[in-house]
């Protein structure tokens, strides 16, 4: 069994255009009364599958660059389009149905519900998509198992380490099963074995599932895991190039598959 479970439809087409493109992208923000400009002329492809890593220094406007392409904010002008859909002219609720479907979100800040416990807060998703309980809790205690969570289920956020949260909102983002994972910091509050095992994780739904994974990070051993590295400064691009090639398909078997992944199939 597949370590996420396979949704009966996805809103994502599967001809071979680029899964993600961004045009002449321009964001600015009022600061102090006078415009901040954050990012300039921005312009990428993403293609169907690639694991990306977006690097720079604070401020380079590297996670506005995320929140754009993940629909959480709108560009100032300039076009942004997943799949061939423009985001640029959804409405809010064609956004917010965009998120849930297609998105996996991955913050440095946890953003649990503090009243419900780790099986719940991973759960949640599967109330808005009409899942019984049954189903939904069983989703959520495999992606637990699988970052070793499995004796935390019925600990709220209080209870649990900055390790342990975050765990617990990568499990969430990866409950709809959804094609593109991004991810903001991703391991910027755990430690360093427990970073390692969230890299294996998506490294694992990269090369099994063929999913397209946007990783935000200042690490250069978290960008190690990419196939591409784009590196922004001043909200342009300096650098975009190939770190490694990627695969022509998905492969049956990750090379190095954690034990943690191996228990959960």
């Amino acid at each position: 069994m597949a370590l996420v479970p396979n949704l009966s439809q996805s809103p994502i087409a599967t001809d071979s255009s680029p899964i993600i493109r961004a045009q002449g992208v321009y964001k600015s923000y009022m600061t102090g009364g006078k415009p901040l400009t954050v990012l300039r002329n921005v312009s990428l492809t993403i293609p169907r599958g690639q694991f990306v890593a977006i690097m720079g220094p604070s401020g380079s406007g590297k996670s506005t660059l995320l929140y754009l392409l993940g629909g959480l904010e709108r560009a100032d002008s300039g076009a942004i389009s997943v799949a061939n859909q423009s985001l640029d002219a959804m409405t809010s609720d064609d956004l917010a149905q965009y998120r849930g479907k297609s998105i996996g979100f991955v913050f440095q800040s946890f953003y649990l519900v503090p009243t419900l416990n780790a099986l719940e807060n991973v759960a949640l998703p599967g109330i808005f998509a009409g899942m019984s309980r049954d189903e939904r809790d069983q989703r959520a205690a495999k992606l637990l198992g699988a970052l070793k969570m499995s004796d935390r289920l019925d600990h709220r956020p209080s209870q649990l380490s900055g390790g342990q949260q975050q765990r617990v909102a990568i499990a969430r983002a990866l409950f709809n099963n959804p094609p593109i994972i991004m991810c903001d910091e991703p391991t910027g509050a755990l430690d360093s074995k427990t970073g390692q095992r969230v890299m294996e994780l998506l490294s694992h739904l990269h090369m099994r599932q063929g999913k397209t994974i946007v990783v935000v990070t200042h690490d250069m051993n978290v960008a190690q895991y990419a196939e591409r590295l784009i590196a922004i400064r001043d909200g342009e691009i300096e650098d975009d190039r190939l770190l490694k090639d990627a695969p022509s398909t998905p492969v049956d078997e990750p090379v190095h598959e954690s034990e943690e992944l191996n228990d959960a199939e």
